[in-house]
Parts: C-alpha cells; structure tokens; sequence
C-alpha cells in the first residue's frame, strides 16, 4: 500500500510528547519526519526516563515517540545552522513546535515568519494554555493543565480528593487534535494552494475532553455533579454505573436498568431512585459482586447483555486473543537494539500504517540532509 502522506515531509522542532507525538502521526501515515534537535543533548526528552531502562542510550519514552524519525542537529542560535534549517524549511510541508508563546519568534522561526517565506507551509503550534492571556506564560506541563483544567477534581471517588490520570492524557490528546488540524490544513491547501498556522493547547485538548460533562452543567444551572462515595466512575450518571471488588478482583459496570439487574443479582432495589440514591444502590450491588468471582460474573452478565468488562493490568490484556487479533504491537530497532513498542492505532484498506524503523541518535542524519537539500549551497 501507499502511504496515504507519501511525498510529505514535517520538520519536527518540537520536544517532550506533545509536538512529537502529532509528528508521530504524520510519520505513521507515511511521511518524511525531519527531527530537529540541539547538538549538545539533544531533545530533552531522550533522558526523561519513566522507569530505570536504558535502550541504546535513551528513555524508553524517547524511542516511543521519535520513532521512524530522521534528526538534524542545529543551534538556532548559531546563523549557519539557523539558515541551514531556513532552507530545509522551504523544502517542507509542515512545521511542528511546542515552544512557549514568543519563544519561537524570539529565535527567528515564528509561525508568521516561516509562512511569510513559504506561504504554503502548515505550521503546528501546541502551547500549555493558548498564545496569550494571564496563563500564556506558564508552564505547559501535563499534569498541572490536569489540575487547572477540572479533569483531575472531576475524578475518583467522593472524599477522595483530586485523582489525576495515570497517563500524560492532555499531551497525548493534544497531539492527536494538532495532528487533525494539520490535516485539514493540508486538504484546504490542495483545494486552494494556502498553508495555515494551525494551533491547539493542552488546557484546549482537556475542555474538549470534558466536552459532555462541561456541556450539561453550563446548561444545567451552574450545578455541579457531585461524585459516587461507592466506586466512582462517572459524577454525573447514575447506579450502578461503576468499577466493583468482585472475590478475585475488579469489574466494570455501565449503564443497567436496576429491574433488569435485580434478578441476576438476587437482590430487590424497590423504589429506590438510581440517580438521588446512588450510593446506596451501589452498595447493595458492591455487597452482592463481592461474593463471587469476576468470570462468574461474566458468565452471568454476559448473556443477559449486561454492559460490563473485566478490569486488566498489562500482563492480562497482553495475554487476551482479542488483543492479540488488533496487532497492536511491533518491534522497533536501531543498530542492535531491539524495542517492542506499540503501532499506529490506525488501518487503512485493512493495512496498518507504520515502519519498524526505531528512533535516531542526535544528528544521526545530519550529513546526508544536509547532502540531499544541498543546505550547504551558497
């Protein structure tokens, strides 16, 4: 198959997760991705080690990321490096930064400057919490556009406080909602022949996230959902709407009329309403799940198509058929190295995007750039 973005090459200034991980996403739709990174060190992200492993030299997060990339180390603040990059720049399609706001136009390579001299280019910006405004300066770091953004108070159980997520969700969606500006971006300069400056934020990715919820209560009088003190998982639906201890572990349960889950509970709720008495309904239902096992559960759940799943941790989900059958994960190399790592999460005529090719090594490809784009030409 033909990679649908064959033919497209991104400039990935970007470092962290965020700007890298839509520059991923291009890259696993088949076009070229172009890492720039400092010569002393490269993207900081090569040491931000989320465990004690060390794969050829980097983060495990690092080969994630930066997979199937080439890199070109530059000093921007060096003139014949910065005008080396001007000129693969306007050889590019896109251009992908998560600088803080005015950083990039400090270093000469702002989004109005770059599409001032290549007025088709479609350049990315994602920032912590938009371009400007009393936050622009701040930090855009995941976990702290959780705690700004209600996602994290709007988590867990009753009394429990503020529960952030286990993963960095608004780098990671930001990526994803960068990478579908840039698309569209790319559709309208096919149509008339005009780049774009395309632009999102982690506190933008995280409202969209709340979208639903935000929606009822701006539409609901101010009111705010108050959480489940009895297995939380959702602050605005009702019992039994949750995640339950079972004997031998954890079950997740969705939406289920009560008299539908009286008789495979064996349990009478009587008129007990399953919104203003939540906790209590759920109670009753945790007692009750807590006497057997999860797949007894399943069994009876199941075939009265009753919503809900076992709860997995990574070596159950790894060992499931269903999860064998998404082919969901691959092995990356780079030299010796080999680094099981996951796919695109995207098929395209039955095929899946991607390349087994593992991440670069700081100016690993710089010679051969420079050689290809004759950056070196006066």
């Amino acid at each position: 198959m033909t990679a649908p973005l064959s033919g497209l090459l991104v400039i990935d200034m970007a470092q962290f997760l965020s700007g890298p991980s839509a520059a991923l996403r291009l890259g696993d739709l088949g076009a070229r991705v172009i890492k720039i990174e400092r010569p002393d060190g490269g993207d900081i992200c090569r040491t931000l080690y989320l465990s004690d492993t060390d794969v050829a030299g980097d983060s495990t997060l690092f080969h994630a990321i930066n997979r199937n990339k080439e890199s070109f180390a530059v000093d921007l603040k060096d003139p014949g490096d910065a005008a080396r990059l001007r000129r693969l720049i306007a050889r590019a399609d896109v251009v992908i930064q998560n600088y803080r706001p005015g950083v990039a136009d400090r270093l000469g390579f702002g989004p109005e400057r770059l599409r001032a001299d290549c007025p088709r280019l479609v350049v990315g910006s994602i920032s912590g919490y938009g371009p400007d405004g009393p936050w622009a300066g701040l930090p855009g770091q995941d976990l702290l556009a959780q705690a700004m953004s209600g996602a994290m108070w709007l988590s867990g159980s009753e009394g429990q406080g503020p529960v952030p997520f286990g993963l960095s969700v608004a780098d990671m969606l930001a990526g994803h909602i960068l990478t579908q500006g840039i698309l569209a971006a790319l559709v309208r300069r096919g149509i008339c022949g005009e780049g774009a400056h395309v632009e999102t934020s982690l506190m933008e990715a995280l409202v969209d996230l709340q979208f639903e919820v935000l929606t009822t209560h701006l539409n609901d009088g101010g009111r705010l959902p108050t959480r489940a003190a009895v297995d939380n998982a959702h602050a605005y639906l009702a019992a039994p709407y949750g995640v339950y201890r079972t004997a031998d572990g954890w079950l997740a349960l969705a939406m289920t009329p009560l008299p539908v889950l009286e008789p495979l509970l064996d349990l009478r709720f009587g008129d007990r309403d399953p919104f203003r008495d939540r906790d209590g309904v759920k109670a009753l239902v945790a007692g009750q799940l807590a006497t057997s096992t999860t797949d007894q559960w399943l069994a009876i759940f199941r075939p009265a198509d009753i919503w809900c799943a076992p709860i997995y941790d990574w070596p159950q989900l790894l060992a499931e058929e269903g999860f064998r059958r998404l082919d969901m994960l691959q092995t990356i190399r780079r030299g010796s190295a080999a680094i099981a790592t996951t796919r695109a999460p995207v098929r395209i005529d039955g095929d899946r995007a991607g390349s087994p090719v593992g991440a670069p090594r700081i100016g690993e490809h710089g010679a051969a750039i420079v050689r290809e784009f004759g950056l070196d030409a006066l």
